[in-house]
């Protein structure tokens, strides 16, 4: 996966560290889609909404025909506007709908067409994951939290953003930058 910036971390992984204070972020991982001057957005793709698949919430959706549809956990992607999805998906050459780059070879969408694109038969993305709700942050906040080291980054691979082993995934980002989650502490420290 390639940032799109390297002033920013749109494009990399945010990994709680313990003792992050926030329930609703503790072993959180999270994508950052975007990020710039103005803000910071990302989904986590570790915390799936039990019984919630996608073929499932197509159905609700009424988007049909559902039947080839990824039988894949939705994503509780943040607390903010939980009612909005959002589909992250590799990209596809040639094919796909218009969405957002959040690296060379990845996408976010947030359009109706690529729920009907997810119910085709055929034309899908490789690989897909959907999330409702999304993780914000206003200006300097997210540069404040990484400096006060209660987020690490690391880069991300098919395997975390995609696979459905959601228990180890923040574990698995921790030792792709060589931590060990039993040496971490809850308690910041200063150098």
């Amino acid at each position: 996966m390639t940032l799109q910036s390297n002033l920013y971390l749109a494009g990399r992984l945010l990994v709680a560290m313990p003792g992050i204070g926030d329930p609703r972020f503790e072993r959180s991982v999270i994508l950052l889609c975007e990020h710039d001057q103005a803000h910071a957005m990302g989904l986590a793709i570790n915390r799936p909404v039990e019984g919630l698949t996608i073929a499932g919430l197509l159905k609700r959706l009424g988007v049909e025909p559902v039947a080839e549809a990824p039988a894949d956990l939705v994503l509780m992607g943040g607390p903010v506007e939980q009612e909005r999805g959002f589909v992250l998906h590799t990209r596809e050459q040639g094919t796909g709908p218009v969405g957002v780059a959040v690296a060379e070879d990845l996408m976010l969408t947030a359009t109706r067409e690529i729920l009907r694109v997810l119910a085709a038969p055929k034309g899908r993305p490789r690989k897909v994951a959907m999330a409702i709700g999304y993780a914000g942050w206003e200006a300097g906040q997210l540069e404040r939290e990484i400096r006060d080291s209660v987020w690490l980054t690391c880069e991300p691979d098919e395997g975390l953003l995609f696979d459905d082993d959601h228990e180890h995934k923040w574990s698995r980002a921790l030792a792709k930058i060589g931590v060990a989650p039993e040496n971490l502490s809850a308690q910041p420290g200063r150098a």
